[in-house]
């Protein structure tokens, strides 16, 4: 199949050749024909699968007719780096077509995105804080909406952002086009999907699997010996991509300096980064600038950067569908890619849930001449407590006919 069998319109075949596309995922396949008619819709697909083309493409084909300079169709997703990520897509997509789209979220100044919405975009992208704060006052205006797309949903869900969701569905149009995309379905998303949408077209596409290109090893190590660990995985692996995920900014920035100190040439994506030094990292990162990326779970969905050769699991993730996404960062668009892992005794529970989930065993490696019975450090003993200051003066009981006035609080 070719994008030529969806009737698209034919202006946004020139952004679909310069994007390199040359035949539809399986997502798209199912997803864009029912879009382009104007289903409501609610996909899951593994990641790195061409979700987001799914519902750009048929955005950008009704946004082709219709009047400009208005604010037609909202994409709402939970963080910035996705949003950005969208963006691009939607731009690269509509070259040649005159639409406009613009990102809006929290963490850098709203001037230029107030700017951005008063000169006029078609393809509004945005994280719902931020979105909700420019709505109440009037500088974002949602009486126009035609399409209205939630991406990530249960992620969403997992961050608090369902409240706000729920406002800005209130704020758009009842008459409308709506497209929620979830990797999976919580109760609470089931709900707001039923309330939500409007005789939905269901599209899954490797539902809550890991992506079948990518080779999947885990590491037995004691947690005192995992950095040690890490640095002989990179010795042996080729390092023109690597992302590293930890479960702690702590621990990601710790390792992002002891990977520099090395000569590795490493940057870090987690939330004590600025917006700006996020947009730089993730920029130096797909460039090549990079070699390997430290991130804590902020990176593990929508993280697109192409020719990623390997994913390390510095910590095991808290959940299976954690793994898949922070996973799913490799072997995209069919290339394959290797996910090391490093375990302890603790991580055997989630391993025995991967494995179910896969239905295979996961393979065990050990790396040979590396010392796995080195002692771990001492722990420091605890600093005795300070002894009270000796009282020069002689010790008064007190007054008990003194009568003591209400406490104030500081």
């Amino acid at each position: 199949m070719s994008f030529n069998q969806f009737n698209l319109d034919a202006r946004l075949l020139t952004g679909i050749n310069r994007a390199g596309y040359e035949k539809p995922t399986p997502i798209q396949e199912k997803a864009i024909p029912a879009a382009v008619k104007g289903q409501d819709l609610i996909g899951t697909a593994q990641t790195g699968t061409g979700k987001t083309a799914a519902f750009v493409l048929p955005i950008l084909n009704k946004l082709m007719r219709g009047p400009r300079k208005q604010t037609r169709a909202l994409i709402v997703t939970p963080t910035r780096e996705l949003a950005e990520q969208i963006n691009d897509t939607c731009r690269a997509l509509s070259v040649g077509t005159g639409l406009r789209s613009a990102t809006v979220y929290g963490g850098v100044g709203a001037t230029p995105q107030i700017r951005a919405l008063e000169q006029g975009v078609e393809i509004v992208v945005a994280c719902p804080g931020r979105l909700l704060d420019l709505v109440a006052k009037r500088h974002a205006c949602l009486n126009n909406i035609e399409i209205l797309v939630l991406d990530e949903a249960d992620r969403m869900f997992d961050m608090g952002f369902l409240p706000d969701v729920r406002r800005i569905i209130r704020a758009v149009p009842s008459q409308r086009q709506t497209m929620l995309f979830s990797a999976t379905f919580p109760k609470e998303i089931e709900i707001l999907a039923k309330q939500t949408l409007k005789n939905p077209a269901r599209i899954s596409v490797g539902l809550s699997r890991p992506a079948h290109t990518v080779s999947h090893a885990l590491y037995p190590v004691p947690q005192h010996l995992k950095r040690a660990l890490v640095f002989e995985l990179l010795k042996e692996t080729s390092t023109d991509s690597v992302l590293i995920f930890t479960r702690t900014k702590h621990r990601a920035r710790r390792l992002d300096r002891q990977l520099d100190q090395a000569g590795y040439k490493v940057t870090s994506l987690h939330s004590d980064r600025t917006q700006g030094q996020r947009q730089r990292a993730l920029k130096g990162f797909k460039a090549g600038q990079f070699q390997i990326m430290v991130a804590t779970d902020i990176a593990a969905r929508g993280l697109d950067v192409e020719g990623i050769s390997h994913v390390i699991n510095f910590d095991m993730p808290d959940t299976a569908d954690a793994y898949i996404h922070r996973i799913g960062r490799t072997g995209r668009a069919e290339r394959t890619g290797d996910a090391f892992t490093l375990t302890t005794p603790d991580d055997e529970d989630m391993i025995r849930k991967l494995e179910k989930i896969m239905k295979q065993k996961m393979k065990r490696l050990f790396i040979e001449d590396f010392d796995y019975k080195v002692a771990a450090p001492p722990r420091q003993a605890p600093r005795p407590p300070r002894e009270k200051r000796a009282s020069s003066s002689p010790s008064r009981r007190p007054n008990k006919n003194i009568k003591k006035g209400p406490r104030r609080r500081s």
